[in-house]
């Protein structure tokens, strides 16, 4: 599929990350010194995806590609972690441009647009169970994206179907052929949010600058509806 290619220069894409990622390292308050929460944290990275990366690398992620390797202390800076996780925490069926082998880093061009992507898929877990009562708290994080890359606004692939058992392999498919032709990232329009643009980032080096955003709180009360708030 031949695509027309956009120059971007997008400051602040919006990625939405649930609260309790943000928090401090959870293990802190159980030790009484640095030399003993840096024990414990090496017996957490035994099953920290994000870690497990950093150091091996993925079935299709070499450990040098990640950002701001946590084995280089002089690069690290704020963020450098989520934007590692975001690559190395897969789901078993993928998402729509990454598959289980590869992660990726999905943000929108706007803030509504980055909460109905979130709240999509927060309800779809809802119906699993069955109940639709719950309350969330994200924290956006803002990234800035330079470059010029594919673009699918205009278009109307399989890709972009909203049922993820059909949109979700064709992306997949989509995804590897533009990496394998050189592109490290690519712009689409929102599926869950009319009007609104997407961005998802194939290499982790793209996403630049993070830094914290607005929060928010979204509600369901009883039904597939949700509210939202600032907090």
């Amino acid at each position: 599929m031949s695509l027309p290619v956009t120059d971007l220069e997008q400051r602040g894409t919006v990625r939405l990350i649930p609260t309790a990622v943000y928090k401090p390292p959870v293990l802190r308050p159980l030790v009484d010194s640095d030399e003993e929460f840096a024990l414990l944290a090496q017996l957490e990275g035994m099953t920290n995806e994000r870690l497990r990366a950093e150091a091996r690398g993925l079935d299709d992620l070499d450990p040098r590609e990640l950002a701001f390797s946590a084995r280089e202390r002089q690069l690290q800076s704020w963020g450098h972690t989520f934007v590692n996780a975001a690559f190395a925490h897969t789901r078993p069926d993928g998402n729509r441009f990454n598959d289980a082998r590869r992660g990726a880093w999905y943000a929108a061009f706007e803030d509504l647009t980055a909460i109905e992507e979130v709240a999509f898929h927060r309800t779809r877990e809802l119906a699993f169970v069955g109940r639709f009562v719950d309350e969330a708290r994200y924290v956006a994080i803002l990234a800035d994206v330079i470059g010029s890359f594919p673009d699918l606004r205009g278009a109307a692939p399989e890709a972009l179907d909203p049922d993820p058992s059909t949109g979700y392999p064709a992306g997949q498919e989509l995804a590897r052929a533009l990496r394998d032709n050189g592109a490290a990232g690519l712009i689409y329009p929102s599926v869950r949010h009319a009007g609104g643009t997407c961005f998802v980032a194939f290499e982790p080096q793209i996403v630049q600058s993070p830094r914290p955003g607005a929060q928010w709180r979204l509600t369901w009360d009883g039904s597939p509806a949700f509210t939202v708030e600032g907090v």
